[in-house]
């Protein structure tokens, strides 16, 4: 399924939007995500809820509390939902890291994706399938579904969301897509061979964790990414600005706010922009990235930004 608009969107925790901006996105074809929720987002994805740890602690002992509070919360108000996420080496349980046996982890993936993917079949309109599989030198990263599967985990993956919900959007997600080098080519040719061995896989969706004033090639790997023949993603949105944070610096993030927003609109197989959070106040940044801060549309008040004005100007 191909969502009709351009999706503005969100990530909502589960105790945590059809609206102005999203109107907005919607009417130049695209789709976007994030109480400002209801206001401003066309959809939302759930930050931890759809993970491994949390739906899946022990061996096929599943707890879906989080993961359906969420995906109600999206249904009742009519936004898209987007998966997140399938196979990660991250947030994963040790008793998933500890296996060690072909037969044992493709069995576990199979369980798990079936599982999972199958208990929201036709209420989520895209899965990020699997996450971050590749480091920055564009090797595979050494997680336990390349040391004991190789390469096929990923068609492994692939290949059982799309027999468990058949009509979402199936997604490859990393971060560090947005500079040239070689992870972004070897993502594109990972790409490739997927497709050439008949692998079903609709999109490559591209974190774009990013820093003010270190946006200058965005556009042109925007565009290397929709050659792949994909639609293309910008997944978990923020541009966050080195400390301390001052009126020139924020007036930089609304020039790359609008950069971003720009891009997406101009490439057509941009299918969408998810915020990742909704007020600095809550930013992963905070805790990650201790020498940077403001990254988001909305201030620690819950205030507007000139980088939502950013936005916004770019989709008027």
């Amino acid at each position: 399924m191909k969502p009709t608009a351009f999706v503005l969107a969100a990530v909502l925790s589960a105790s945590s939007v059809h609206g102005a901006l999203d109107a907005k996105i919607k009417a130049k074809g695209k789709k976007s995500r994030i109480s400002i929720l209801n206001t401003e987002f066309g959809a939302v994805t759930p930050e931890n809820a759809m993970k491994w740890d949390a739906t899946e602690p022990n061996r096929g002992q599943f707890n879906f509390g989080n993961a359906d509070s969420v995906a109600n919360w999206a249904s009742s108000r009519g936004k898209f939902l987007r998966g997140h996420t399938l196979v990660w080496h991250s947030q994963l349980p040790g008793w998933v890291s500890n296996i060690n046996d072909k037969n044992t982890l493709t069995q576990v993936i199979t369980n798990h994706i079936n599982t999972v993917a199958g208990r929201f079949k036709g209420k989520v309109y895209a899965w990020d399938v699997v996450n971050e599989i590749l480091e920055d030198n564009g090797n595979f990263r050494n997680s336990v579904f390349y040391r004991v599967l190789g390469e096929d985990f990923v068609d492994l993956a692939f290949r059982t969301a799309r027999a468990a919900d058949p009509n979402a959007k199936l997604y490859l997600n990393d971060y560090n897509l947005d500079y040239n080098g070689p992870k972004i080519n070897n993502t594109v040719a990972l790409i490739n061979r997927l497709k050439a061995r008949g692998t079903p896989i609709d999109g490559v969706g591209t974190q774009a964790h990013l820093i003010v004033g270190n946006l200058a090639p965005f556009d042109e790997t925007l565009k290397l990414l929709a050659s792949t023949g994909l639609d293309v993603a910008i997944t978990e949105l923020d541009i966050r600005i080195a400390k301390p944070v001052d009126s020139a610096k924020l007036a930089q993030q609304q020039k790359d706010y609008a950069t971003v927003t720009t891009s997406c609109l101009t490439t057509p197989q941009c299918v969408g922009i998810t915020i990742w959070g909704v007020s600095d106040r809550n930013s992963w940044v905070d805790g990650t990235f201790p020498n940077y801060d403001a990254p988001l549309l909305w201030d620690d008040n819950f205030n507007k930004k000139s980088a939502y004005t950013g936005t916004d100007n770019a989709l008027n």
